[in-house]
């Protein structure tokens, strides 16, 4: 499975869930409010932007929005919402595609950094996002904390989430950190549908690591976008890193 597979013209059509899901109000809304304030007045770069989930509020708050997206699909979808003159996107490879101007905020969300399955990819994610950054720039990173605590020994699946007409499982392969997302959707028929996405899970100290490689300091980390202390129990994390301002 290769991103571009995964990210299809189905997977594009399917992705929006107005006002439910990711899409929530109680979900978008702190994360928008967050990304504008980071901003700072200047313009914002989204890595795998795809359909313009946070881009277009964000957009619309007057922040000027770049992107950068890998599947064409997704780009169509998100030009359903804003053209190109409101929002313009590259189509490329977060860890390598350049977009013109330099920026005060990068941001990559909803786990996105996992859909690099290396190591050296990811590194190279942080390096791209310094090179788009003025001095004193933020990277912002929305990451789960993998959950290996949960698997017994001889064990490598966990479910992390269950609901009417859905379960969401990982397999786990612990000797390379990657892992594969199963989601079977289904309804009161005999049938199921199953999508799958294969990740590189990262644990916080070594995200902190390929941020210093690529020149930045973190500045905060907490367990949501309200500002939430990050535990030991928390599931998730929004890190900030910043380019020293006299770099």
């Amino acid at each position: 499975m290769n991103q571009e597979e995964i990210w299809d013209t189905d997977a594009a059509q399917r992705y929006d869930t107005p006002g439910t899901g990711m899409f929530a109000p109680e979900i978008l809304m702190p994360t928008v409010d967050r990304l504008a304030e980071l901003a700072g007045g200047g313009a914002a770069l989204e890595f795998a932007i795809g359909t313009g989930r946070v881009a277009v509020p964000l957009a619309e708050r007057g922040v000027p929005v770049t992107g950068i997206e890998l599947s064409r699909p997704m780009v169509r979808q998100l030009r359903t919402r804003a053209d190109e003159a409101t929002i313009p996107v590259i189509v490329g490879d977060m860890a390598t595609s350049m977009a013109p101007g330099e920026f005060t905020l990068v941001y990559l969300v909803y786990n996105t950094i996992s859909n690099l399955l290396t190591q050296a990819e990811q590194v190279e994610c942080f390096r791209n996002a310094a090179r788009h950054l003025a001095p004193g720039g933020r990277f912002v990173i929305e990451l789960w904390v993998p959950e290996l605590r949960k698997l017994p020994p001889g064990q490598t699946a966990t479910v992390w989430q269950t609901e009417p007409g859905y379960i969401g499982l990982d397999t786990y392969d612990v000797l390379r950190q990657h892992v594969v997302s199963h989601h079977f959707r289904f309804d009161d028929t005999r049938q199921a549908r199953l999508t799958r996405s294969p990740h590189r899970y990262i644990w916080p100290a070594e995200l902190d690591l390929m941020a210093q490689l690529a020149g930045f300091e973190l500045e905060s980390r907490h367990a949501d976008w309200s500002g939430a202390e990050f535990t030991a129990e928390s599931r998730s994390h929004v890190s900030v890193y910043r380019i020293p301002p006299n770099r």
